[in-house]
């Protein structure tokens, strides 16, 4: 443990390269993206292991069987327990045609317990907009295993009740991008960042003087050729380009419940001393059997014996000059031996103390 933590030190103590990324890396152009979708269904053909006799999936199974020229006579409640309600969801990518397949997963909203070996009936998959944008149908591939015993016991492996089809959907609908008709085509970085959009600005101008201009710390704006096969050659030339991204602003996570805590190599801190010491309090009990003396008619009784211990381990002091880094928090801390409880506590009272020149976020 000691080796690992020295080693984990060395390496966060040398100095970070400066490295490049290419702009596709970093962000994506505005409307080139995929969309979700979702639709209502039944999955049919379960052994026994359906919604049995619930109401929303009755109405969906007279839907699909009026579809079929089936009309099930009024007050007739079929027993569904091989048929389950599910929703359809599927992502659209983007430039997807009509024809063209895409994957969907099936999930129970119901009191189904496995869709195990089931086929789910043709489902319309609508936008955002409610239009229908694809139709799914198809068998379902599950990966779990739900098992029911006549006295009530269960097994349960994985999660039974979700399952996909692979190229379940057709298309039916293309969403328009806008990037061949738009005469000026917006690029948005994944993260918001002043100098990261100015880098690959410059980056782009470069390569294509004039082109790129800034509009926000997430948005460049980029005048494209004319003309749908000279603007893509364009995009795909400029997702090429290498940039140097700047490095990240310096932040410390902490994860509450899990005691987990992340620092960036961006940390700084401020000069300050830390003193850390455990003051340990032991209670033992050690009860007694009390035995009376001969013919003197007593009883057995029990009493009570505790012993009380106090002792603090040796406080240590760690030093930190003026600008030290995230390599110097790391061997200070180690040399302390904290805990990750205890670490959570150093941070808030070096933030605090505003030594520690980093922004704290508590997830």
């Amino acid at each position: 443990m000691a080796l690992l933590a020295a080693l984990l030190a060395a390496v966060l103590g040398l100095p970070a390269a400066a490295h490049a990324e290419r702009v596709r890396d970093l962000g994506e152009f505005q409307g080139v993206r995929s969309n979700q979708l979702t639709g209502y269904g039944v999955v049919v053909g379960l052994p026994g292991t359906g919604d049995d006799n619930l109401e929303y999936v009755t109405q969906a199974m007279r839907g699909v069987s009026g579809r079929l020229g089936v009309q099930l006579p009024p007050g007739v409640s079929p027993g569904l327990k091989n048929a389950a309600a599910v929703m359809v969801t599927a992502d659209l990518p983007a430039f997807a045609k009509p024809g063209q397949r895409i994957d969907v997963t099936v999930s129970t909203i119901g009191k189904a317990k496995s869709l195990r070996g089931g086929a789910l009936v043709l489902a319309p998959l609508y936008g955002a907009d409610g239009q229908i944008y694809a139709m799914a149908q198809g068998n379902l591939a599950v990966g779990g295993l739900g098992i029911t015993a006549k006295d009530g016991s269960q097994l349960t492996v994985n999660v039974p009740t979700v399952g996909r089809i692979a190229e379940g959907a057709t298309v039916e609908r293309a969403v328009a991008t806008g990037f061949d008709r738009d005469p000026t085509l917006r690029w948005n970085l994944f993260d918001a960042d002043f100098l990261n959009a100015a880098r690959v600005r410059d980056a782009i101008n470069r390569r294509f003087p004039g082109m790129a201009s800034v509009e926000d710390g997430v948005t460049l704006a980029l005048a494209l050729p004319g003309g749908v096969d000279a603007r893509a050659s364009t995009m795909a030339q400029i997702e090429a380009i290498e940039v140097t991204p700047a490095e990240a602003a310096a932040k410390v996570i902490v994860n509450s419940r899990t005691g987990t805590v992340v620092i960036n190599s961006a940390v700084r801190l401020s000069p300050a001393a830390i003193s850390h010491g455990k003051l340990v309090v032991k209670i033992d009990e050690k009860p007694r059997v009390s035995q009376p003396g001969p013919f003197s008619n007593g009883q057995t009784a029990i009493v009570p014996n505790s012993q009380i211990s106090a002792s603090e381990d040796t406080a240590h002091v760690a030093l930190f000059a003026p600008g030290a880094s995230l390599s110097s928090l790391v061997n200070a801390l180690n040399k302390l031996g904290v805990s990750p409880s205890d670490l959570v506590a150093i941070l808030e009272a070096l933030k605090q103390a505003g030594a520690l020149k980093a922004e704290m976020v508590v997830i």
